[in-house]
């Protein structure tokens, strides 16, 4: 009854000064502004010397975005489960919970098919362990997978801040930490699905954040950290692990292409010759403490080398297929690269493979991709870019152009550009397949509202206030949203969701899976849930199973018929039995008859 008494204060006519909802949110926007800028030369400081101690920013940067998240929880729970890629990485997750990399077939796995599940030889996710590694930690120490999402946010952000720490100065690395937090934390699909962003995100920091250190000090403490980095992107996204691998050789590439004409000249030089070069030995101890420490970022990799073989061999019986290589043979998804004609199913397809099979081909289309049709499909991706970048944000690129007079930030661009023209090739596209250039956009940011702060006329560092106002856009952008979110004013929520961009935060109970599992939560004993599937069905997955099905409090099993049902019922003779037609509007849950 309070909290009732204490929503209806924020409509116009239930309080003194008739303010609403939006009228609070502006005026905590415009105290919160006020504040920064009359305080804003002492919070300066305080943050100046806040970023010089590494090791609490770290913390500070990690823990924001998990704080802000967990104070939404009365308006926006822990996320329900919605999408077969979700269900499919907790499937993962439960069985390197149980600390296997595969399970056994099931003798009933006709009634178990899901989307990107395999079922033969092994009943498995397609996917690759890196994600379902965070999610079972979180399973394992927190008691829920989404522990493991709120963790790899908390060490993607905290990771921002280091890496920044190679590229620009404490107080700026701070802000861009800051930044990534906002911008990849409470209201991000990445904290809000399973299916993540945040693990590939975190490799590439290790990455970006190792090389510029390897090449100031060749430390061996680097080139582990450039290991795992590489390491933990392989195990997470496969494929943009080999773009990876050819960013960091353009990284080297100038030092490569100065020393290859040194190494020339000595191979045909006396060695008379030689000793008269007085900088050769620096030059050589250089080379080979280069060397050295990428020949440690290789050894490092191999525990996830190893790791992806054992996984490829449990899942799809050899040791180099990988699980998504050999559903895409078995049930022709994922679809192939543009270049590559459409895949076949070589088995027969339920209703809900069939509609994603018929989406993804049609998204890929009847041929093979054209020149025309490529450079097509590239430039509409311009569009995900905002993902990454708030809107202010975009004033700090034009500042940013300055920078390329410097081949690494050239190389910054060079290697967004080597992802977003990699995946390319892929004919869907979501930011989470290029997570490991989430970093740069926050290092171009940053570096953008530096030159930007540069800026004088007339003697007057117009700059520096307009790189603050552009920041301070960007926490008011924030804020904004999620003051809205915050206040649990349903109507407000419904209106202004539209205009919400780029966010994605679990809401309501928009497809009644909260209200089925509530019911099967309330019945008592094990059930059996047989979704039956309408002609007319969408792609809307709800199969759904634990790596250890018959151990499984609920079973979702397809419905094969009454004849067939019959069998899965007497294999589960304990089992209440339920009846789900979930392409009904709400979804209607019955005793199987």
């Amino acid at each position: 009854m309070n909290l009732f008494r204490f929503s209806r204060f924020f409509l116009p006519s239930q309080n003194p000064i008739g303010f609403g909802a939006s009228d609070f949110i502006a005026l905590g926007l415009a105290v919160l502004l006020a504040v920064v800028f009359l305080l804003r030369h002492r919070m300066e400081a305080a943050a100046g010397r806040l970023a010089a101690r590494t090791s609490v920013s770290m913390v500070l940067v990690g823990a924001l975005p998990v704080a802000l998240r967990l104070a939404l929880l009365g308006q926006h729970p822990v996320p329900t489960p919605r999408v077969a890629d979700d269900f499919s990485y907790l499937l993962l997750a439960d069985t390197l919970a149980h600390f296997r990399l595969a399970n056994p077939m099931h003798p009933m796995r006709r009634f178990f098919e899901g989307v990107f599940i395999l079922q033969e030889p092994s009943y498995s996710s397609i996917f690759p362990p890196g994600q379902g590694l965070a999610l079972a930690c979180g399973q394992l120490i927190f008691g829920h997978p989404w522990a493991g999402v709120l963790l790899s946010t908390a060490a993607f952000c905290a990771l921002c801040y280091w890496m920044l720490r190679a590229w620009v100065a404490p107080g700026r690395s701070l802000a861009g930490g800051l930044l990534a937090a906002l911008e990849f934390g409470p209201l991000s699909p990445w904290m809000n699905t399973y299916w993540g962003g945040a693990v590939s995100a975190a490799a590439g920091c290790l990455v970006f954040g190792a090389l510029p250190r390897i090449k100031r000090n060749a430390r061996s403490r680097d080139a582990v950290l450039l290991g795992v980095g590489l390491g933990l992107q392989l195990l997470t996204r496969p494929y943009e692990f080999v773009l990876l691998l050819l960013i960091v050789f353009l990284f080297f590439l100038p030092d490569v292409a100065h020393a290859l004409p040194r190494a020339v000249s000595r191979l045909f030089s006396t060695p008379v010759l030689a000793q008269k070069d007085g900088d050769g030995t620096s030059a050589d101890a250089a080379r080979r403490s280069a060397c050295a420490t990428l020949a440690i970022a290789a050894l490092i990799m191999m525990p996830a080398i190893a790791l992806t073989a054992f996984q490829n061999r449990a899942v799809t019986g050899r040791w180099t297929t990988l699980p998504y290589m050999l559903s895409r043979t078995q049930y022709g998804i994922p679809t192939t690269f543009t270049f590559q004609p459409n895949p076949i199913p070589h088995r027969e397809l339920t209703v809900e493979q069939k509609v994603d099979y018929d989406e993804q081909t049609a998204t890929h289309g009847k041929d093979t991709d054209t020149v025309a049709s490529w450079f097509e499909r590239l430039g509409e991706r311009v569009l995900f870019f905002r993902f990454f970048l708030l809107a202010p944000l975009y004033l700090a690129l034009f500042a940013f152009i300055v920078s390329l007079r410097e081949y690494r930030f050239i190389w910054v661009v060079l290697a967004i550009a080597v992802f977003w023209i990699g995946d390319n090739f892929y004919p869907y596209f979501y930011p989470h397949y290029v997570a490991a250039a989430a970093c740069l956009f926050v290092l171009i940011s940053v570096k953008g509202l530096e030159r930007l702060s540069l800026l004088t006329i007339r003697g007057i560092a117009v700059g520096q206030e307009a790189a603050r106002l552009i920041l301070l856009l960007c926490l008011a952008h924030f804020l904004f949203w999620y003051g809205i979110h915050l206040s649990g004013n349903q109507n407000l929520m419904r209106v202004m969701s539209q205009y919400e961009s780029w966010d994605e935060i679990n809401y309501g109970d928009p497809e009644g899976r909260i209200a089925i599992d509530n019911r099967l939560a309330a019945a008592p004993g094990s059930q059996l849930v047989f979704a039956r599937y309408r002609p007319q069905h969408g792609s809307t997955e709800w199969i759904r199973n634990a790596a250890d099905i018959d151990r499984a409090r609920v079973v979702w099993a397809l419905d094969l018929g009454p004849e067939e049902n019959e069998k899965l019922r007497r294999y589960y003779p304990n089992r209440k039995a339920w009846l789900l037609e979930p392409d009904l509007h709400p979804p209607k849950l019955v005793d199987y008859p």
